[in-house]
């Protein structure tokens, strides 16, 4: 059964097609290493950056009837910081690819986040160009075919594993940026990251999220996300 399951993704070897998406499961080797261990074909991290960051202030979670709006704001300990996390799954599970998530302000951000992942082990790294509630980068990024260019074309040129571009379905046609990266050098392409959402608490008549607008998650976005694909 585990050899029919097996596949190949960008030069990826996966014993199955799963894998953790980018998110708060991603943040260390332990939580990683307890994904793998439940069968996952392969982990991507908390998306990293140059810098540690704290992220919103709670409520950065809220529960809706389809699924879970967020946002955290890109919370983590920087790249830098991140080595003996990956250190700690690769000791135990080489078998099983790990993909960095990286973002950055600037392509030459992008490019230095994503050189530091692949010396730290990286079998892999995505480029998160899709946050929807973090400004100057992720979506706003992702939304210009230019832009996703030349982040593609620097971090191809900073490292040698596969580069795979994550996609935001916030925009106009998710085709045109898509075929932005591909052309720009791009090994795959993660369809999709969340949709911005929004809750409203009813009694207060204000946002529950502190920073009013999230990303939802969860049933719901599986139909747009096969209409992305």
């Amino acid at each position: 059964m585990t050899k029919k399951l097996a596949t190949e993704i960008a030069g990826l070897k996966l014993r199955n097609p799963t894998m953790l998406a980018a998110g708060i499961l991603g943040i260390s080797g332990a939580s990683l290493l307890e994904v793998i261990e439940n069968g996952a074909g392969a982990v991507v991290t908390k998306s990293l950056g140059l810098k540690p960051r704290e992220g919103y202030a709670n409520p950065a979670v809220v529960q809706v009837n389809c699924g879970i709006i967020n946002a955290m704001g890109l919370p983590n300990p920087s790249i830098n910081d991140f080595a003996d996390e990956i250190n700690q799954v690769k000791q135990r599970r080489k078998d099983v690819p790990i993909i960095v998530s990286v973002y950055g302000f600037s392509a030459e951000e992008f490019a230095q986040v994503a050189h530091k992942a692949e010396k730290i082990g990286a079998d892999a790294v995505e480029l998160n160009v899709s946050c929807p509630h973090v400004e100057k980068t992720g979506s706003e990024i992702g939304q210009n075919p230019r832009l996703v260019r030349e982040v593609v074309e620097k971090v191809k040129a900073s490292v040698k594993k596969p580069v795979i571009l994550k996609l935001t379905p916030n925009v106009a046609d998710i085709a045109q940026i898509a075929e932005a990266g591909v052309k720009a050098g791009a090994d795959a392409v993660t369809a999709i990251n969340t949709v911005r959402a929004m809750k409203i608490d009813v009694e207060t008549t204000q946002p529950i999220l502190a920073n009013k607008i999230g990303g939802l998650s969860g049933p719901a976005i599986k139909p747009v996300a096969v209409r992305c694909v």
